[in-house]
Order: structure tokens, then sequence, then C-alpha cells
């Protein structure tokens, strides 16, 4: 190979790699911000991990403790909205 198509091949490949780098970040600027039920989902996950680390819960424990915490344990802002549907109601 000539020294002349080494130095087109390595311009071309270093031109496609700041390509990539620059729609990778493009790419990454298009992320949309969660939704209200997805923070809330986030928030939940957050409140039962740190009273699993509290409990110095481990693997299978750790595992049925999340389990069940996620599917029963409102979070704040449920529980303020449930509350005063009830008050609403009466």
């Amino acid at each position: 190979m000539k020294k002349s198509n080494k130095i087109v091949m390595f311009t071309v490949l270093i031109t496609t790699c700041i390509l990539i780098a620059f729609g990778a970040q493009a790419a990454n600027e298009t992320k949309k911000a969660p939704s209200p039920k997805q923070q809330a989902q986030y928030e939940k996950m957050r409140v039962c991990n740190a009273e699993a680390k509290a409990r110095a819960l481990k693997g299978d424990e750790r595992k049925a403790f999340m389990s069940e915490c996620l599917k029963n344990k409102p979070n704040e802002e449920t529980q303020g909205a449930s509350v005063t549907k009830a008050d609403a109601e009466r």
C-alpha cells in the first residue's frame, strides 16, 4: 500500500471516529425528562432501597423485601393524595 493511501485511510478513520463521537453526544442531549409516574417510582425505589440497607438485608431476603416494599408501600406523594381524596369524600 502506498504511503498516500495510508494517509487517506487514516484521515477517513479519524473523521469517522469524530463524527461518531458528535453523533453520540447529540443523541444524549435529546433524552426526555422522566414522567411524574417514573419520578414517583424512582422515589419509591430509593426509599425501599434505603430501608433495606438500614436493615442490612442481603441476598434472597433483600430481594423479597424489595419486591414487597415496591408493591405495597405508598410513597409520600401517593399517601398525601389518598388522604386528601378521602377527606374530600367525607
